[in-house]
């Protein structure tokens, strides 16, 4: 039986690309490009795209690995799946699979990259705790973790919707994210550093160990 968590991402899914370019103010998926130029992606690597989302950037990362590589992209909205089956269709080894960012299903250091986009914020309680452990296992010895994330929006309307976001999971826990995202990081990598994007209005946490 679908949460209503699920409810919500397949019916947000008819509009999320739009909502995200005007949140993120990347009408032309900047970021994402951006993104896939800075993981360092080799012809035949392996990368995973968590909360992928419409799969906005499976495609990126495809142009990094060829035909060689693997390109994955899990959500648990099957909703956003269909969204992101649409965009990538065209290429045989991009592949999708519906889970919990909490219960990841690979086998040890097997990934090359593991990247979220705009979602670690949504993740709530203990999944967020299960990922970040979850990530130790599946990457390779010194590969990274990519997270792109949203500053505080200056927009009045944007703002008011991105703190109903944070506060639709808990307020003590909206406070500890906004003040504390990167030593929560670095209590599970040894490295945590951040990549400027000018008059950008996203963030991007270079995680690796």
């Amino acid at each position: 039986m679908k949460t209503f968590r699920q409810r919500y991402y397949d019916l947000f899914s008819h509009f999320y690309d739009r909502f995200v370019r005007v949140h993120s103010r990347d009408r032309h998926e900047e970021r994402r490009a951006l993104l896939a130029d800075n993981i360092g992606l080799k012809r035949g690597d392996k990368v995973l795209d968590v909360c992928t989302g419409s799969g906005t950037s499976l495609s990126h990362f495809h142009e990094k690995v060829g035909s060689e590589g693997l390109v994955i992209g899990m959500d648990f909205s099957w909703g956003m799946l269909k969204v992101a089956q649409e965009k990538t269709s065209v290429y045989e080894n991009v592949f999708l699979i519906q889970a919990e960012a909490g219960h990841l299903p690979f086998k040890d250091r097997v990934l090359d990259a593991v990247t979220c986009s705009f979602a670690f914020y949504e993740l709530k309680n203990k999944t967020q705790d299960e990922f970040l452990k979850g990530l130790q296992t599946i990457l390779k010895a010194g590969r990274p973790f990519f997270m792109i994330e949203h500053e505080v929006p200056s927009n009045a309307f944007v703002r008011l919707l991105f703190y109903i976001r944070l506060l639709s999971m808990g307020r003590s826990r909206a406070r500890e994210i906004l003040k504390h995202e990167r030593d929560r990081l670095a209590g599970y990598f040894k490295s945590v550093e951040r990549i400027e994007i000018p008059t950008s209005k996203s963030k991007i946490r270079v995680c690796r160990n």
